[in-house]
């Protein structure tokens, strides 16, 4: 970059300045990149026959916010191995693309139009509110082109691809038929997190978009009893707990934990059946003082399985 005085034993060397401008060393380097299409060169000079290609997913990112510090560390680790593979004799083409599905681009539209869940989205319009999506997908594009390229970062944007283009969609599509034709797929269970606002299961990634996205809560709950007809029991009332009330009508059995301790106390109110380490959340709704009070009122206990 600069004239090199190899006569000059000490001090500085003309023609470099005591204190660069590294950033406008960077940027004339990016600028004599972009004149002399160097990336294009390294991908069109290796167009021939004996040339093999070596493809690298590069996620896309949603383009409906702007990059930020994460973006940059990853983005230097996945420029490192497509440099890697070109400078061993591989053509690697890397397109850019944008992931324009999912709950970031949904969300973020609701966000901006100042509307939430199913029914006001509705009330909205849906064509109206995936056309906004559309739009609000690529808002930041040129934001994105702009950091990406100030990283250094080799990348064709001209010929970007987005997840809502439909030969990308086909393509996706074609992919499942053909793993599914050699019997690669299968049908299971797995348990997910689930948005009841937006009626979805969640991604680990969608769980991880917001720090508020995930939180422990207090639900409300009910505890309801439940009188045994017939046996040793017969006539005490078996407590249950459910965070599901609306199922109660349904229910068919009450299942107890084999090896759980379960006591009988005696109340004013009749006798219950319930774990004995839990006596200590009932002890008002008993109509004790404390939990001596509720100890003391204990008739028996029994274990799970003798029941």
């Amino acid at each position: 970059m600069y004239p090199k005085n190899n006569g000059a034993s000490f001090g500085l060397r003309e023609g470099v300045p005591a204190s660069p401008s590294f950033p406008a060393i960077e940027e004339s380097i990016l600028e004599f990149w972009a004149k002399d299409k160097t990336f294009q060169a390294s991908i069109d000079q290796r167009r021939d026959e004996n040339a093999e290609e070596f493809v690298f997913y590069d996620g896309p990112p949603f383009a409906n916010g702007l990059p930020h510090y994460g973006h940059l560390l990853t983005g230097y680790a996945k420029d490192t191995i497509p440099r890697f593979k070109t400078m061993q004799g591989f053509r690697v083409e890397r397109r850019f693309g944008w992931d324009t599905h999912g709950l970031p681009a949904e969300v973020e539209a609701e966000r901006q139009l100042k509307i939430s869940g199913r029914p006001e989205i509705e009330k909205f319009g849906i064509d109206k509110f995936n056309e906004y999506c559309r739009t609000s997908v690529l808002k930041y594009t040129k934001e994105w082109e702009t950091y990406v390229t100030r990283q250094a970062r080799w990348v064709d944007f001209e010929n970007d691809y987005k997840t809502l283009d439909t030969p990308f969609t086909e393509s996706v599509l074609w992919a499942f038929q053909q793993l599914h034709q050699k019997g690669l797929i299968y049908e299971g269970f797995k348990v997910l997190a689930y948005c009841w606002r937006c009626e979805t299961p969640l991604s680990n990634h969608e769980l991880r978009m917001d720090e508020d996205v995930y939180q422990n809560r207090q639900d409300q709950t009910v505890t309801v009893t439940f009188p045994i007809t017939e046996g040793k029991y017969e006539g005490v009332r078996l407590l249950a707990w459910t965070t599901t009330p609306w199922t109660l009508p349904t229910n068919f059995a009450l299942a107890v934990g084999p090896e759980i301790e379960y006591a009988v106390v005696n109340t004013a109110a009749g006798k219950y059946l319930l774990a004995k380490s839990l006596i200590a959340n009932h002890v008002k709704d008993f109509g004790f003082e404390d939990i001596d009070s509720a100890l003391a009122a204990v008739e028996s206990t029994v274990l799970g399985k003798e029941l």
